[in-house]
């Protein structure tokens, strides 16, 4: 396999997974009214990617692997951006008890975002669906691999890391933090980074046996690629890294309130409801 060979599957697929993440950012920044008109919007998207998952599914070339993994990304992309727009979370919208502990603290976890992973689920099954048998089933695969590495980076996060990129959080979804303990290491996370880099060299492996410049290889390097990255975003919680610097550019930071401008703010007469 060439070096251009090698390249650009993985060169494009880094910049969509920024890219993509950043555009989700931005579309979570717009005020709350808009919302449903947003998500709306996007889903015509999705109704265009799951057609192009379609056409592309008996294609085996280049080009359609691009375009499957694209499609499942686009897709992904909806339900990332339903869950931090609050509109497709769990039936508990509210803090971890205190009191909370063992099952009955991961219980309530589960419930504030059980809606959220049954909808991925589904979709995952619709997906497979539509590709079962046929020469190009990255649409299926890339969005396998997205749900199987988020699943492992929410119990991670729910078992306790050092570092939680929670600052993206909106408002309605503060609630969340109670759920997140920030702990030196969890007993979990050194099986997912063992069975992600198995996963990553596996799909490596299949890469270069695949026929060169064919629609498979391409694909596998794509898979590669995401794979590593959400390997990269475990090794995030762990070592002393802002990687929400990627996307300061989407979400930069809140200006921060001088305290001797916030006492004076204090200090300002309230306006009372009647005037």
């Amino acid at each position: 396999m060439s070096i251009a060979q090698l390249a650009l599957p993985i060169i494009t697929t880094v910049f969509a997974w920024w890219f993509s993440t950043g555009l989700i950012l931005i579309l979570v920044r717009v005020h709350a009214k808009h919302y449903g008109t947003v998500l709306a919007a996007f889903a015509l998207v999705v109704a265009v990617a799951m057609g192009g998952v379609i056409i592309t599914a008996p294609q085996d070339t280049p080009q359609a692997a691009y375009c499957a993994a694209g499609c499942a990304l686009l897709i992904w992309g909806w339900h990332e951006a339903s869950f931090l727009m609050g509109k497709i979370t769990g039936p508990r919208p509210s803090p971890c008890p205190s009191e909370a502990k063992g099952w009955q603290r991961f219980k309530y976890a589960t419930l504030t975002v059980i809606h959220h992973e049954i909808a991925l689920f589904l979709t995952l099954a619709a997906l497979i669906g539509l590709t079962w048998g046929q020469a190009n089933p990255f649409a299926a695969w890339t969005f396998g691999i997205l749900f199987a590495m988020r699943i492992s980076a929410k119990l991670n996060i729910f078992l306790g890391v050092p570092n939680l990129t929670d600052e993206f959080f909106p408002p309605h979804l503060e609630h969340l933090k109670s759920y997140l303990p920030k702990r030196g290491m969890n007993a979990l996370m050194p099986v997912s980074v063992i069975l992600s880099l198995t996963l990553s060299a596996w799909l490596m492996i299949q890469a270069d046996r695949a026929v060169e410049g064919s629609g498979m290889a391409t694909g596998y390097l794509v898979l590669f690629t995401l794979t590593a990255l959400a390997l990269l975003e475990h090794f995030f919680m762990v070592l002393p890294v802002a990687d929400a610097t990627l996307w300061r550019w989407a979400a930069p930071l809140k200006p921060q309130t001088n305290k001797h401008d916030a006492h004076r703010e204090d200090q300002k007469p309230k306006q009372r409801f009647s005037e």
